[in-house]
C-alpha cells in the first residue's frame, strides 16, 4: 500500500444523507481484489478506446500489460492519460471505483519480476510471465507493463446508503 494519503471527500450532491466517505484503505482492498478492469485511453484522433483487462494493485499503483502493437499501447505512446474502472454490474449493490492517472511504462527487470510473481499469485499459472529485456514474455509474444499511480479516484457506493467518495492525490511529496 502507498504511504501517500489522499485528500478524501464525500460528495453530498450524490450521496445519501446517512452516507460517510469510504476510507482509502477500504478502496485499496477493493482495487487489490478486483479481477477485471476497464481501461479507457485516447486514440490519436481524440476518440475514446475502452477494453477490459486484468490488473494488479501494487505499491500504490495499478499495473497492467499489453502488447506493443495493441491499440491501447499505441494510444499511450501519444497520450499517457488513462482511466481504469472496476466494480459490479448492478445499480443498487456493490462498489465501483474509477482511477484516473498517467500510465508509465515499467522497464526495470527486477520490478517486472516482482510484478510477474504478483500476476501469477492473483490470476494463476495461465498468467505466468517471464521477464525479458524490460517487458513480459508469454509464449511467443511479449507485452509492455504500465503503472498507473492514482491522481484522482472516485468511489461509488451503490444501494442504501448511496455514496460518492473522491480521493485526490497531490503530486508533491
Amino acid at each position: 500500500m502507498t504511504d501517500k494519503q489522499p485528500q478524501t471527500r464525500l460528495d453530498a450532491r450524490y450521496s445519501d444523507e446517512r452516507a460517510t466517505a469510504t476510507d482509502w484503505a477500504e478502496a485499496e482492498k477493493l482495487l487489490a481484489g478486483a479481477e477485471l478492469f476497464w481501461i479507457s485511453t485516447v486514440r490519436p484522433d481524440g476518440r475514446p478506446h475502452v477494453t477490459p483487462l486484468p490488473a494488479v494493485w501494487s505499491q500504490g499503483a495499478l499495473h497492467f500489460c499489453t502488447g506493443p502493437q495493441e491499440r491501447k499501447a499505441r494510444n499511450l505512446a501519444l497520450n499517457p492519460h488513462v482511466v481504469l474502472t472496476t466494480g459490479t454490474n448492478t445499480w443498487d449493490k456493490g462498489y465501483d471505483l474509477v482511477v484516473e492517472g498517467e500510465a508509465v511504462r515499467v522497464t526495470d527487470d527486477g520490478r517486472l519480476r516482482e510484478l510477474a510473481a504478483e500476476w501469477e499469485a492473483k490470476y494463476g499459472s495461465f498468467w505466468h510471465f517471464e521477464v525479458d529485456n524490460g517487458r513480459f514474455r508469454h509464449g511467443p509474444g511479449h507485452a509492455y507493463v504500465f503503472s498507473v499511480a492514482p491522481g484522482t479516484v472516485f468511489g461509488f457506493g451503490k444501494g442504501e446508503p448511496f455514496s460518492q467518495t473522491r480521493w485526490r492525490f497531490t503530486m508533491e511529496d
